[in-house]
């Protein structure tokens, strides 16, 4: 038991990265935010939004919004904005998870790599909740920081619009993100 505790320590250690690799999206302060703290937060939405959703799997859906970006660890993370090729980052990050999970004991690296599979495949219902979370988490965070002049708020009215479609409650959290984007586009 006292290697596995190692291999769990090791891996949490090595996730700290997290805490230092700088997303595109800045705060309230105008500090640009950690993958860190975005995941958290989108960790916080789904568990607020966990009653409107009975049918979802709660646990699956946060370990997934704790390992969706765990692949950044690494190499960083690719902003949205600048329109990265979806194949070379979903590689990229891919090797980068599989590094991590390897830290862990066997069982455990299966379920990280299963649960970060599930959310790039983005098949089930839970994966696909996940994914408009995550799109709105960041749409949050562009309208709420103290971001340079020069923003494109108009590319959070496009972004990850497919992932609301297909759900009522999404759609119209959608519409309240788009109408603030709109409020920072006319100022």
């Amino acid at each position: 038991m006292v290697e596995k505790l190692k291999r769990y320590i090791r891996f949490i250690e090595e996730t700290e990265r997290l805490k230092s690799v700088v997303r595109s999206a800045r705060t309230s302060t105008g500090r640009r935010e950690s993958t860190a703290e975005h995941s958290w937060r989108l960790a916080l939405l789904a568990l607020v939004l966990r009653d409107e959703y009975p049918a979802l799997d709660a646990g699956r859906v946060l370990d997934m919004c704790l390992v969706h970006d765990l692949g950044e660890a690494y190499d960083g993370d690719l902003p949205a904005v600048e329109r990265p090729d979806p194949a070379l980052k979903a590689s990229t990050e891919r090797r980068a998870l599989i590094r991590l999970a390897s830290l862990l004991p066997e069982q455990a690296a299966r379920r990280i790599a299963a649960l970060w599979e599930e959310y790039e495949t983005g098949l089930t219902p839970e994966a696909r909740f996940v994914k408009a979370l995550d799109k709105a988490e960041t749409i949050l965070q562009h309208n709420q920081g103290a971001n340079p002049a020069d923003f494109d708020y108009a590319f959070n009215l496009g972004y990850g619009a497919a992932w609301f479609a297909d759900d009522p409650l999404l759609r119209t959290l959608r519409r309240l993100l788009d109408a603030e984007t709109a409020r920072h586009i006319e100022r």
